[in-house]
């Protein structure tokens, strides 16, 4: 399918317009077989969305054997993984650092049920979660409800037993391994808004219980080479080629950084604005080098490798497909409402445009689902 238009060629030398698109195939995933060549489609008159036209069937390689044999074996996803595994970079500012899953577990965490007012202690490795199914609302894991010293010990994290949780699966009919490697937090931290010049931390938008966030390495299974990270950003995230990478000094482990709060991850340190770069408003995301960083290539577990069958054991609490966090909801951006009008009336008008595009989840609080809920857990990043 076509992806993104790369030339644009408008003159009067030229009789018709001239437009160029990448190329990727359309069943991408754990288990699609097209094959990404490097090819490019070109036509003369700009597709409209919606139209159905004769590149919807534009040609693709597939690999058609079942084998996967060019697939890493358990040996060579560890060596691969302490070759190329990230370091991670928090905030120097963060005050919700990441922490095992056991760690949370062990330190006061409950499963909650619609149908009971009890709270239950969970095992160490989630053997008493309820495994499989979807995400029915009925159950979902909280802080300690009568306990706020707790709650507040819980939500700052653990960083010295923080790990990465790697997932193993093969990309473009097997041609590429990704390594989706998964941190947890504890909790997610509220935004900051910013407003040209000034910046506005807000008491609850953006806040709540436990934190999935990931990044994936995209290796080849021709050369054995880094070709590209994938970076998650708030319900979306873009590839970075491995020139364009940071690494740690004398070695060929990239740098991911970690957004203040939000633990979304970026390829460079600085300032991202979830919003309108123009008119400088919108939520701050700020990621910095610090002595608050996670070794990857070290502290990491392998936690599924549905290729290789039965060769890695999947921890219990990754069959937990419920909500890892209450659902919360409160007036909808009435902490912002109530901020903006203080504010002129042309930058009202301006931030209320800016704070319509943004995510729903300012809205309120909500839990999100485990790492084997998300649709790129069988499916292809968000590109």
């Amino acid at each position: 399918e076509t992806h993104k238009v790369v030339i644009t060629a408008i003159s009067d030398s030229l009789s018709v317009p001239l437009f160029i698109w990448t190329t990727r195939p359309q069943d991408r995933g754990m288990w699609g077989k097209g094959v990404s060549a490097g090819t490019f489609f070109c036509r003369t008159r700009l597709m409209i969305v919606g139209e159905e036209e004769e590149d919807d069937n534009i040609a693709c390689l597939k690999n058609l054997d079942s084998s996967l044999h060019a697939m890493p074996n358990i040996h060579q996803i560890h060596a691969l993984v302490q070759h190329y595994g990230p370091r991670v970079f928090f905030h120097p500012d963060e005050a919700y650092l990441p922490s095992s899953v056991s760690w949370f577990f062990n330190n006061g965490a409950v499963l909650c049920s619609s149908d009971s007012d009890i709270h239950e202690p969970i095992d160490e490795n989630g053997t008493n979660l309820p495994h499989g199914g979807s995400n029915d609302k009925q159950f979902w894991i909280d802080l300690p409800r009568n306990d706020e010293r707790r709650s507040k010990f819980l939500k700052r994290g653990d960083i010295e037993t923080a790990k990465l949780y790697v997932h193993v699966k093969p990309a473009f009919g097997g041609t590429f391994t990704d390594l989706a490697f998964w941190i947890f937090c504890p909790f997610n931290g509220p935004a900051t808004l910013k407003l040209g010049l000034v910046n506005l931390s807000l008491a609850k938008i953006g806040q709540h219980v436990c934190d999935w966030e990931h990044f994936t390495l995209r290796i080849s299974n021709f050369s054995g080479e880094l070709c590209a990270i994938y970076f998650s950003q708030h319900s979306g995230g873009e590839w970075i080629g491995a020139r364009d990478l940071d690494f740690v000094e004398g070695s060929n482990r990239a740098v991911v950084y970690s957004s203040k709060h939000g633990h979304a991850s970026f390829g460079k340190s600085g300032m991202y604005l979830q919003g309108s770069d123009a008119l400088g408003i919108g939520i701050r995301n700020d990621t910095a080098r610090s002595d608050l960083f996670v070794d990857s290539s070290s502290r990491y577990e392998i936690v599924s490798a549905e290729y290789l069958g039965g060769a890695v054991v999947e921890p219990p609490w990754l069959g937990y497909m419920r909500e890892w966090g209450p659902k919360i909801v409160y007036g909808s951006r009435t902490e912002i409402e109530r901020l903006n009008e203080r504010l002129p009336w042309r930058l009202r008008c301006w931030v209320n445009a800016v704070l319509r595009k943004l995510p729903v989840e300012l809205s309120g609080e909500e839990g999100p689902t485990g790492p084997k809920e998300k649709n790129n857990w069988f499916g292809d990043e968000r590109w």
